[in-house]
């Protein structure tokens, strides 16, 4: 499967932004997805995930109550939706599938086994 991030961009603290994760080649209902993200001199960490049905989310705790992942499974397409953005959110953002599909979803790199090309969230002060 390859999967296509979009909707980085640059924005002030406190507003929004979407990201969205498309996928050719396969479908993703079947799929546990996740979102992680990279800033500069830093590793990659999770942010979050969404179980194959969509019943299961699983957040970091420095975006609980500001990030929501969701997906639309006739679409093919999982999203991030990040309100209340800081500085501090700032990073390239990936998508990543889970092809078995856990019904908890992983919050470690190792539990993904395709990843996208990333997309550049900027978070000015």
């Amino acid at each position: 499967v390859q999967l296509q991030a979009s909707g980085g961009g640059s924005v002030q603290a406190g507003g929004s932004l979407r990201l969205s994760c498309a996928a050719s080649g396969r479908t993703l209902s079947s799929y546990t997805m996740g979102w992680f993200r990279q800033a500069p001199g830093k590793e990659r960490e999770f942010v979050a995930a969404i179980n194959w049905s969509g019943g299961i989310t699983r957040y970091a705790d420095s975006v609980k109550g500001r990030f929501t992942i969701s997906r639309d499974n006739d679409k093919n397409t999982v999203y991030l939706l990040m309100s209340s953005l800081k500085p501090e959110d700032t990073a390239v953002y990936y998508c990543a599938a889970d092809f078995k599909g856990r019904f908890t979803p992983g919050t470690t790199r190792i539990s993904y086994n395709s990843w996208g090309q990333g997309t550049l969230v900027t978070v000015s002060s």
